[in-house]
C-alpha cells in the first residue's frame, strides 16, 4: 500500500506542477486554461464537431459549446457547416487561432524536452510506453 501513496504523491506533485506551469503560460494570453486546451485539440486534429471536441477534451458538450462560443467570440475558431450535413456544424481554427496553437504547442515540446533531459534514452522509451498503456486501459 506504501507503493501506491508514494505513487499518488509524486503523480500530484507532477500534475500540480505542469498545472501551474500551464497557468502561467497562458495567463500571459487572454485564454483560459479550457479554451487553450480546445485550441490545442483542434490544433492536433484539425477541424471536427462538438461531440468529437468534447469526446478528446473529456467534458460535456455542453461545456465544450461554452468554450467554442468564447473562442468564436474572442476570433480563435468558428463554426462552419458541415459539406456532408448542414445541420453539422464544424470547429475550425482561424488564423489567430493556429498562431495561438502554435506558439502553446511549442511551450508544451520545450517543457517535453526539459523533462526528458532528465532520462536516458531508455527510460524515456520506458516511459512513454508506459504512458501510452496507461491512457489507452484508463482513459
Amino acid at each position: 500500500m506504501k507503493f501506491v501513496e508514494e505513487m499518488t504523491d509524486e503523480l500530484l506533485h507532477f500534475y500540480n506542477g505542469f498545472a501551474s506551469w500551464e497557468s502561467s503560460v497562458i495567463r500571459s494570453s487572454d485564454l483560459s486554461v479550457s479554451e487553450a486546451h480546445a485550441i490545442e485539440v483542434l490544433g492536433q486534429y484539425g477541424k471536427m464537431n462538438m461531440k468529437s471536441l468534447a469526446q478528446k477534451l473529456g467534458v460535456t458538450t455542453g461545456t465544450t459549446t461554452v468554450t467554442v462560443d468564447r473562442l468564436e467570440k474572442k476570433d480563435y475558431a468558428r463554426r462552419e457547416s458541415s459539406r456532408e450535413d448542414r445541420r453539422v456544424n464544424l470547429i475550425v481554427l482561424t488564423d489567430k487561432g493556429m498562431k495561438a496553437f502554435e506558439e502553446h504547442h511549442q511551450y508544451h515540446l520545450c517543457l517535453t524536452e526539459q523533462m526528458l533531459s532528465t532520462l536516458s534514452d531508455a527510460e524515456i522509451e520506458q516511459l512513454l510506453n508506459t504512458l501510452k498503456k496507461i491512457n489507452a486501459e484508463t482513459f
